[in-house]
């Protein structure tokens, strides 16, 4: 009987999932940046895809990805790191740790690939400013670093030019799910706060 009149109080003394530190104003405008860069990287992805993936069959939204996993696990091209909504077992540093990770893995294939292919670099770039952004976001939140992110060797496995072109279609289309998911976790950890009354 005690034990039923001890389990709500013990409920409600549980520790809950930090609250995430939008109000921050550091911390939203590294996220409105990231924001605005992740839009233009959306934009561009269809762009870069038709100028440097010509292989037939290899079309942006094309319903063939699913063919194409074994090759790609050849490829050692791997998943991109899960984003979840934070809880208990979903803290805000693993949040931003897989952020981090995730651009870190698609700066470097993109790497290896624009040795191969023209027309990756300005996303590079982009990459390499959202890092910096989202490094921004960790820094002024004070969170745990849990970025590493496993090196990839995608080079020694490129022998052919079907392997570049399969290459450089996974990892785009990969990189625009990605960062889908990053917009709509930014924007649950950094929601866009309402214009005030007659603001212009």
């Amino acid at each position: 009987m005690l034990l039923c009149f001890l389990l709500p109080a013990l409920v409600q003394s549980a520790p809950l999932a930090s609250a995430p530190p939008g109000a921050s104003p550091a911390f939203r405008e590294a996220a409105d940046r990231a924001k605005l860069l992740l839009e233009k990287i959306l934009r561009d992805v269809p762009a870069v895809h038709a100028a440097a993936v010509t292989a037939e069959g290899l079309a942006l939204d094309s319903s063939q990805a699913s063919g194409l996993q074994m090759m790609t696990v050849s490829l050692g091209i791997g998943p991109s790191p899960v984003l979840k909504p934070l809880s208990q077992h979903f803290t805000m540093d693993m949040l931003v740790g897989r952020m981090l990770a995730g651009c870190r893995q698609y700066q470097g294939l993109l790497g290896v690939l624009s040795d191969r292919l023209s027309g990756l670099t300005g996303l590079n770039a982009d990459l390499r400013d959202l890092l910096a952004h989202i490094a921004k976001l960790q820094e002024v939140a004070e969170l745990a670093r849990t970025d590493e992110a496993a090196a990839s060797d995608l080079a020694s496995r490129l022998h052919g030019d079907y392997e570049v072109q399969v290459a450089a279609h996974v990892t785009l289309t990969q990189l625009r799910s990605f960062c889908r998911d990053l917009i709509r976790s930014l924007r649950t950890v950094a929601p866009q706060r309402p214009r005030a009354a007659g603001a212009h």
